[in-house]
Order: structure tokens, then C-alpha cells, then sequence
């Protein structure tokens, strides 16, 4: 028999991932789905990519702009507290902060991707800035592991 579970934000798990912040707030029983809040400060982002998880996004606050890239043309849209988007798996997409402000985002994910989370994450926050070669090629090195695929980054 399971049993119910409460996690505050106290206990919950947070890791540095590049420049976001990842808090690990519970996996749904019986599935491999778990529930995460990513909070993005301005600048900060991922590339186009693909991976076998779906994902399932809603933006709590700021604005968080999702390049959709498994369209025919590629195109954007500029998620709003509110918002929900829905990443079907093996869709090439990618999201980053474009505002001026800290965004956070609620997501629903396969384990697969918390794996690759933990696996990349830091306890310590980044000095801030770009990401260095090093962090470059350590989350490179990360998505050969887990199966993600970084696609070239569109022509601005």
C-alpha cells in the first residue's frame, strides 16, 4: 500500500542546471511522471533539442518564449503566467527567457529527463553570464548519455 506524500518547498530538491534552477517536487504513482518548477532568469534558456519524453509546461510567472521547430515554418510563441504547452516526445522544440524579468515554469516530465537533470545539476548556483566551454561541453557530453538530440539553432 502506498501512502500519500507532502513536499514543501523547504524539502524539496533543487539543482542548478546551466543557469536555471530545477526543484524536484514529486513523481506521480505508478507512472514515470514527475513534477518539477523550473524558474529561468532573463537570458537563460535551452537549445533547440529533441528527446523521447513528453513534456507538459505552464508558466506561473514571467515570460518564457517556446520555439516550436516541428512545424513547417519554425516559429515561436511568448508563454504568459498562465499558459500551458504541451511537447508531444521527439518534437524539437527549445524555451528561454527573452524578458527582463525571472520566469517560472511548473512541468510535467518523463524520469528519464529528472535523470538527466540530476545527472547535469549543481548545487551551486552559476557565477552567471554565458555558459562557459567546460558547461558546454559537460551538458553536451550529458544529452549523448540520455539520448537528446541538440539541433542547430535557427538563423535569427
Amino acid at each position: 500500500m502506498s501512502s500519500v506524500t507532502v513536499t514543501t518547498p523547504a524539502q524539496a530538491d533543487s539543482v542548478w542546471v546551466v543557469g536555471d534552477r530545477i526543484t524536484f517536487l514529486g513523481e506521480v504513482p505508478g507512472t514515470a511522471l514527475s513534477l518539477l518548477e523550473v524558474e529561468v532568469p532573463p537570458g537563460s534558456g535551452t537549445p533547440p533539442h529533441t528527446h523521447a519524453s513528453p513534456e507538459l509546461f505552464r508558466v506561473l510567472s514571467g515570460e518564457v518564449t517556446f520555439g516550436i521547430f516541428a512545424t513547417t515554418p519554425p516559429h515561436e510563441v511568448v508563454a504568459r503566467a498562465g499558459t500551458v504547452v504541451t511537447v508531444p516526445p521527439h518534437a524539437a522544440h527549445n524555451y528561454r527567457n527573452t524578458g527582463s524579468q525571472a520566469a517560472a515554469m511548473t512541468v510535467v516530465l518523463d524520469r528519464s529527463m529528472v535523470e538527466f537533470f540530476r545527472d547535469l545539476g549543481r548545487r551551486q548556483a552559476p557565477a552567471g553570464g554565458p555558459p562557459s566551454e567546460a558547461e558546454i561541453a559537460e551538458v553536451m557530453a550529458a544529452c549523448v548519455r540520455h539520448q537528446i538530440r541538440l539541433l542547430p539553432s535557427p538563423p535569427p
